[in-house]
């Protein structure tokens, strides 16, 4: 029997929200995005978000053929290699396509891409335009007796619908309201992230490994930061780039969203170190001011990577308090359900949170499509999802934890860090040296992060 025609209304369009809005939307249920930025270039800067096995597996499920095919054209150039160097530019570990066997090498679907967050979220706003309301910042919700619920804005608005979904991100005022228990803890790590630009310059700094890998760099007292090179398939002008495919260069001239994107290549960087190193009033650093303290703290880091530093954009520089969830007991479903980093904060250790918001479109999508044909109560579809949701999540937020811990012995000044960061390093070499275990650390990681995962959802 058909279902009642649900109405569902998400708050917060990020990476999680608008997937989950393309996926409703594509299904024929009536969806609304409310979006506290005033328009769709503001909010997010032009940072890389590694899209893995997961998340491509979401988008396909929940784009459009065509809008699938235009998020692969606006991807960077796939990463290839993982490294780990010193901050004295000496490899530690570099494992790269040469390290799998033909049956290890991923297929199409599965392989890493690497996307801007901006040009991930102008790919996911194509085709919304009509269900995505900016300018509105959400302030509570009530819910009626019949079940449905009415959420709030600053400006006097109101909606109403089936079911609301917080998407908004780790300050989430839906969670705040709904799950009050559900607190976010600090690591004792502060990030600080930068963009420099890709020019001949940059470009010698980098060997080859780097400059087509994902690079984490070590330094003392437990500084680490990460680098990845970010070379898109259009130029300066925005303008298909000579010498690709005529596939590419005709979606990129039909993308409407290229008139609101700003990537250019670049090198990513994300500078971080435990709270303790840092000056007090780091959080209030921007730009130029906060360059200068990378700078100042990595003043025994070789030359190459302090002039990536010193090159970068400064209107690109600014701190971030790395935060994270804990997993708390499961709750009653209701018509308020939450995705993404408004349940299930985690760090940029295992690199996972954006894919694991889209695999929660994608679940949701399911579940709510299933509800809205009379295959399922709402209620039920809200509570599988959260029951399978919750199961998978709190798995990545632990051991995403486990990587970035302010705490740990790794950044400790004392003998007891010193022998701890040596120890690390010592494996690492030891490991580069065994192309067996670098295979084996090669496919764990392409395991995590949904590689030949089964259709469990």
């Amino acid at each position: 029997m058909p279902g009642s025609p649900l109405h569902v209304i998400i708050i917060g369009a990020g990476t999680g929200g608008l997937c989950l809005a393309q996926g409703l939307k594509r299904a024929g249920v009536s969806v609304a995005v409310y979006e506290r930025d005033r328009t769709r270039r503001d909010g997010l800067q032009g940072y890389r978000v590694g899209i893995d096995a997961d998340g491509k597996r979401a988008l396909r499920a929940n784009l459009s053929p065509e809008l699938y095919d235009t998020f692969l054209t606006t991807c960077a150039r796939r990463p290839v290699y993982g490294n780990q160097m010193t901050h004295e530019k000496k490899f530690l570990f570099s494992a790269g396509p040469e390290v799998l066997k033909p049956e290890d090498q991923p297929s199409e679907d599965d392989a890493d891409e690497s996307v801007s967050r901006m040009t991930l979220r102008q790919v996911l706003l194509t085709g919304l335009e009509d269900v995505v309301h900016f300018d509105k910042r959400f302030t509570h919700y009530e819910q009626a007796a019949d079940g449905r619920v009415t959420a709030f804005f600053a400006d006097g608005d109101s909606a109403t619908g089936d079911l609301l979904v917080g998407a908004e991100g780790a300050n989430s005022p839906v969670r705040q309201q709904y799950l009050p228990h559900a607190k976010l803890v600090d690591t004792g790590l502060i990030g600080i992230t930068g963009k420099t630009p890709l020019t001949d310059e940059t470009r010698a700094l980098l060997p080859k490994e780097v400059m087509e890998g994902v690079t984490m760099v070590h330094g003392p007292k437990g500084f680490m930061c990460i680098l990845h090179v970010m070379r898109f398939k259009w130029d300066e002008d925005g303008k298909p780039k000579e010498g690709i495919g005529s596939t590419d260069a005709e979606a990129l001239r039909a993308w409407p969203g290229m008139l609101y994107d700003n990537s250019r290549d670049y090198i990513m960087w994300g500078f971080a170190a435990s709270e303790k190193w840092l000056a007090k009033d780091v959080t209030q650093m921007r730009g130029a001011r906060i360059q200068q303290l990378v700078k100042e703290k990595t003043a025994s880091w070789h030359p190459d990577f302090r002039r990536i530093f010193s090159l970068g954009d400064p209107d690109s520089s600014f701190p971030l308090v790395i935060r994270t969830s804990e997993p708390i007991d499961p709750w009653k479903p209701s018509s308020v359900t939450l995705i993404g980093d408004a349940i299930h904060t985690m760090t940029p250790g295992r690199g996972v949170g954006a894919n694991t918001a889209l695999r929660d479109a994608r679940l949701l999508t399911r579940k709510l499509v299933a509800a809205s044909g009379g295959e399922l109560s709402l209620l039920d579809a809200v509570g599988q999802y959260e029951t399978t949701m919750t199961s998978y999540a709190w798995d990545a937020v632990i051991k995403s934890r486990a990587q970035m811990d302010g705490h740990s012995v790794m950044h400790k000044g004392d003998l007891i860090g010193n022998l701890a960061r040596t120890g690390m390093r010592t494996a690492m070499r030891t490991m580069n040296h065994l192309p067996p275990v670098k295979r084996k650390i090669a496919l764990a990681e392409s395991s995590f992060r949904g590689a030949g995962r089964e259709d469990e959802d």
